[in-house]
């Protein structure tokens, strides 16, 4: 293997969960469908999907586990300002690691998303 070229969410409530990424997290839907949305950033630098689930989830945890990275190209601490004025939960605060500065913050679904200033 070479590289991942895709990643879909499974999410409880699809339409709850576009606006999150849409109208929170400044994604742009690429692709609607009836099960699904495809989002994208910059013109297609960054995209993944949510989707309805493909299983019976209740009762079930989503996003134990999973985290979605994405670098961004501007300065996180403005990042972290912005999400936290629209009340987005961010856990934790900015942290310093390795590969640069991350701050991360939880979807409706549970899943982390991570941003990452890099070095």
């Amino acid at each position: 293997m070479r590289k991942l070229d895709f990643a879909s969410l499974q999410v409880r409530d699809l339409d709850v969960s576009k606006d999150f990424y849409t109208n929170k997290m400044g994604f742009e839907i690429s692709v609607l469908t009836p099960e699904a949305c495809v989002f994208s950033y910059k013109q297609g630098e960054a995209s993944f999907a949510i989707r309805k689930p493909m299983a019976n989830l209740e009762g079930k945890e989503l996003g134990i586990g999973t985290s979605l990275w994405f670098a961004i190209d501007g300065n996180i601490k403005d990042l972290h300002q912005e999400l936290t004025s629209m009340e987005v939960a961010i856990l934790g605060s900015i942290n310093t690691t390795p590969f640069g500065k991350t701050l991360i913050v939880k979807d409706p679904d549970g899943y982390n998303i991570t941003f990452l200033q890099p070095n």
